[in-house]
C-alpha cells in the first residue's frame, strides 16, 4: 500500500510485496496502461511507484520561463562532412543531456507526420482485443506494442504505452501493422 507523507512516498509491507508476480500479471494481460485507465482504476498499481522518498520543491518561476527543449535544424545534413558532424555532436549532447530534442527541416511533410500521430491516436484508442495481437516484447517484429521494453528489468515500470515500428533497413509488410494504422503511406523522402 502506498502512501504520502509530507510530500514523500512510503511503501508498506515491503516484504509481502511480489513485484515479479505483479509485473508479470499486468504484462500477461496486455492491456498496458490505457487498458487500466478503461478499466477505471482509482490507485496507481504499485509496479509504478518509485521506491525513492519524493520531495516536492517549489520551482524558481524565472528558471522555468528559461526552459527550453533542444531544437536541432537537419538542413545541412547532406551538405558537407563538417557540418553533418555538427549535427550528430548536437544530436549526441542532446540525447546526453536533456533524453529528447525536436528537430527541424527534416524534410517529412506535415501531413505525414499527421496521419502518422492519427494512426498511433488511433491505435490507442482501438479494442483491446486487437491491440492484444500485437503486444511484444520480441525485439525481431516489426511492430510491437508494450508498456515497456524493459518492464521486467527495472525497478519501476514507466508509466506509458509504446509502439514500435521498424522502417528500415526493409519495411514491414501491410499485413504485420494493425489495419487500423495502415491508412497513410510512407514516402520516399
Amino acid at each position: 500500500m502506498a502512501g504520502s507523507n509530507n510530500g514523500r512516498t512510503q511503501l508498506d509491507d515491503s516484504s509481502k510485496y511480489d513485484r515479479k508476480s505483479e509485473v508479470q500479471a499486468f504484462d500477461d494481460s496486455k492491456v498496458g496502461v490505457k487498458g487500466l485507465l478503461d478499466a477505471g482504476i482509482t490507485k496507481l498499481p504499485r509496479i509504478f511507484l518509485h521506491n525513492q522518498p519524493v520531495i516536492e520543491k517549489k520551482s524558481d518561476s524565472d528558471a522555468v520561463t528559461k526552459f527550453s527543449i533542444p531544437v536541432i535544424d537537419f538542413e545541412g545534413l547532406g551538405g558537407s562532412a563538417a557540418q553533418r558532424a555538427d549535427i550528430v555532436r548536437e544530436i549526441k549532447d542532446a540525447r546526453e543531456n536533456w533524453g529528447f530534442f525536436q528537430t527541424v527541416h527534416h524534410e517529412i511533410p506535415s501531413s505525414v507526420m499527421e496521419k502518422v500521430l492519427e494512426g498511433v491516436r488511433n491505435f490507442h484508442e482501438e479494442d483491446p482485443k486487437v491491440k492484444k495481437d500485437f503486444y511484444s516484447h520480441d525485439v525481431t517484429r516489426k511492430f510491437t506494442y508494450n508498456t515497456n521494453f524493459d518492464l521486467h528489468k527495472l525497478p519501476t515500470a514507466n508509466w506509458r504505452d509504446t509502439l514500435y515500428c521498424v522502417m528500415a533497413p526493409n519495411p514491414p509488410d501491410p499485413d504485420e501493422i494493425p489495419e487500423i494504422c495502415r491508412s497513410f503511406q510512407m514516402i520516399s523522402l
